[in-house]
C-alpha cells in the first residue's frame, strides 16, 4: 500500500485525513475501515485517521486498513452517512505523510557522498565513518510534503537538495539485531534534506552539528510505500532533476550502511518508537554541493525514487 497524508477542504473548513493511494485518486482510510466494519466505534479502535495513530495500532492495523481497501467496489465513492470514501487527486492537497513524527534522524550512508564531502573541505576521510553509522538529528516538526512550496530562508545564500531514501519505524523497540531489524520498517519514503550550506559549513567548522543549516525545512514523501511493494530496498534507481532537467543519479545497492545496522545501532540501550523516520543520507552526486549547481528561487526539485514515486517541491523565496 501507498499510504498518505492529505487535506480536503469541507464547508467547516480544511481537514487532514490518511488515505491509501489508488489508481485514480486516494481511499479514506478511516470511513472506509468504519464501512466495512461497519461501526464507527470500531474504526475509531483500528483506523484512526492519522499515520502515526495507524503505526501505533501494529500489524491489527494494518491488516484492518488492507482488508478495508479490498473490500470497497471500485465505483464506491460515498458511505452510508454520505462521507467521502474516494477523492479525485483534483479534491485533496497532499502533505507530508506523516506530519507528526516523533523524529527524524539523518544518516551518513553513501561513501562517495562522504568521501565528496571530506574532499571539497581538503580533509581525509575518516576511518570512523566505517566503523559506525553516523547520524545526527534535525528537525522533524519542520517537514513538508510533495506539491508543496519550500521557503528560502532569509539566513542563506546557498541553498541546496539533497537525495535520499527514508524508512519510517513501525514498532516500538530497543536493543534489535540486526536479523530482526526489517521487522520494525513500516514503510519507505522519499526525503529532500534541504540545506543552507553556508551555514552548514560555518557550524561544522566548530566541529558541532549540522544545526541551522538543517532543521529549518525537511522534505518527506509523497507518501509511504509498505515493505510488501518493495522487497529489495538495496536496488532503487534514485534521480533528482531541477526544473526537469536530470541533475543527479544513483542507486541504493551503493549503501555502505543499511537500515538494518542503522536501526541496531540506533537502539542500542535506546529505543525506537513508531513514527520515527531514518535517512539514509545523500546518495553520491545527490546535491548540488557536489556538483557545484546551485537552486535558485522560483525553481522545480523533483526527486525520483524507484518503487515509491516522485516529490516535488518549488523553492520560493519570500519578497
Amino acid at each position: 500500500m501507498k499510504l498518505c497524508t492529505f487535506e480536503v477542504k469541507t464547508h467547516l473548513g480544511r481537514h487532514r485525513r490518511l488515505g491509501v493511494v489508488d489508481r485514480d485518486g486516494v481511499v479514506d482510510v478511516h470511513f472506509t475501515v468504519a464501512y466495512h466494519l461497519d461501526s464507527y466505534r470500531l474504526a475509531d479502535a483500528v483506523a484512526p485517521p492519522s499515520l502515526l495513530g495507524l503505526l501505533e495500532g501494529g500489524t491489527a492495523s494494518m491488516q484492518a486498513v488492507q482488508a478495508a481497501v479490498a473490500f470497497l467496489p471500485p465505483e464506491m465513492r460515498t458511505g452510508k452517512n454520505d462521507e467521502t470514501l474516494r477523492y479525485r487527486w483534483d479534491e485533496v492537497r497532499l502533505l507530508t505523510p506523516l506530519p507528526d513524527a516523533r523524529s527524524l534522524r539523518d544518516f551518513f550512508a553513501f561513501e562517495a557522498h562522504v568521501k565528496r564531502g571530506f574532499e571539497k573541505r581538503g580533509e581525509p576521510m575518516p576511518q570512523e565513518w566505517y566503523e559506525i553509522p553516523v547520524y545526527y538529528q534535525t528537525g522533524h516538526h519542520n517537514l513538508i510534503g510533495s506539491g508543496q512550496d519550500v521557503l528560502w530562508p532569509s539566513f542563506t545564500e546557498r541553498f541546496d537538495y539533497e537525495l535520499e531514501l527514508a524508512v519510517i519505524i513501525g514498532s516500538i523497540g530497543r536493543n534489535i539485531s540486526e536479523s530482526e531489524a526489517r521487522n520494525y520498517i513500516a514503510g519507505y519514503t522519499i526525503l529532500n534534506d534541504f540545506s543552507a550550506r553556508d551555514i552548514q559549513r560555518k557550524e561544522m567548522k566548530v566541529r558541532l552539528g549540522p544545526a541551522k543549516g538543517k532543521h529549518w525545512c525537511s522534505g518527506v514523501g509523497p507518501w509511504m510505500v509498505t515493505p510488501d511493494e518493495i522487497p529489495d530496498p538495496y536496488g532503487l534507481e534514485m534521480v533528482a532533476r531541477v526544473n526537469g532537467e536530470e541533475w543527479s543519479r544513483g542507486n541504493s545497492r551503493n549503501m555502505h550502511w543499511r537500515f538494518e545496522q542503522m536501526i541496531a545501532f540506533l537502539s542500542k540501550d535506546d529505543t525506537i518508537y513508531p513514527g520515527d523516520i531514518l535517512g539514509s543520507g545523500t546518495v553520491g552526486t545527490g546535491c548540488g554541493l557536489e556538483l557545484n549547481r546551485w537552486v535558485q528561487p522560483g525553481d522545480l526539485i523533483e526527486l525520483e525514487i524507484e518503487g515509491i514515486g516522485i516529490m516535488s517541491n518549488r523553492v520560493v523565496r519570500p519578497v
